[in-house]
């Protein structure tokens, strides 16, 4: 299975009002596994850069002066999309920027179904967060101390191993040979320290919540799946007591 890990480098935040893309990476997953083969152009975006823009992504107006158009590279960037999955941190970001360089182009747009959206993958699996890209490579320790400054192929490159992370893994039992290890540690990585917490986490939960809750279950009925888990996990508790 093939997938395309995209990010872009803008100069605003709202296609519609007139930003353009100013550089774009795309890094080859096969199977999960990175290739090696990437994509990355810097494009004249053929407007002023703004000052806020510039100093996210250090990108200029006297750097990207004689870079390509995005017209010049679409056939290239198409070419190298093909018709896989492509995966993006908050992809309809990414996605309305590509569609309308296409569009301006002259080019068929992304489907939004071949997009996965890293960012909604990363709020399910970790609803409390944070889920930014530095945020998720410090979870999973991943070596982001490349990045002083956003970059479309480094965040590409970073979010291709959080997205390994947050579909599953490099799975342990992948590795051959040796002792049992655990994730981290088979890796190449230290496993995070884990301590005691000092004091029981204080979950608030209001009375309405509880109310709601119980009134949940109660429409659940007496067919609820739940409860065969439960009578099961009870006679498991009585046989070994």
């Amino acid at each position: 299975m093939r997938e395309i890990v995209l990010d872009t480098e803008t100069t605003g935040l709202d296609p519609t009002a007139g930003d353009r893309i100013v550089e774009v990476g795309c890094v080859e997953l096969i199977n999960h596994i990175p290739t090696g083969r990437t994509f990355h152009r810097y494009v004249n975006p053929e407007r002023p850069m703004p000052p806020d823009a510039a100093r996210v992504h250090g990108l200029d107006d006297a750097f990207l002066r004689d870079k390509p158009g995005f017209a010049a590279i679409a056939d290239e960037l198409v070419a190298f999309l093909g018709d896989d999955v492509l995966v993006a941190h908050n992809a309809e970001f990414d996605l309305a920027f590509v569609n309308a360089e296409l569009a301006r182009a002259g080019r068929p747009s992304v489907s939004r179904e071949r997009m996965v959206d890293t960012l909604m993958l990363a709020r399910n699996k970790h609803p409390m967060g944070p889920n930014s890209l530095d945020a998720l490579c410090s979870r999973y320790f991943i070596d982001a101390g490349r990045r002083t400054l956003h970059g479309a192929l480094l965040d590409a490159e970073l979010l291709a191993e959080v997205y390994i992370e947050l579909i599953g893994g490099r799975q342990a039992s992948l590795i051959l040979g040796g002792e049992p290890q655990s994730q981290a540690m088979a890796i190449g990585r230290p496993a995070a320290p884990v301590a005691a917490r000092p004091t029981p986490r204080a979950f608030t939960v209001s009375a309405a919540e509880i109310d709601a809750h119980r009134a949940a279950v109660n429409r659940l009925g007496e067919g609820a799946i739940w409860l065969r888990y439960r009578a099961a996990g009870m006679a498991v508790a009585a046989t070994a007591g």
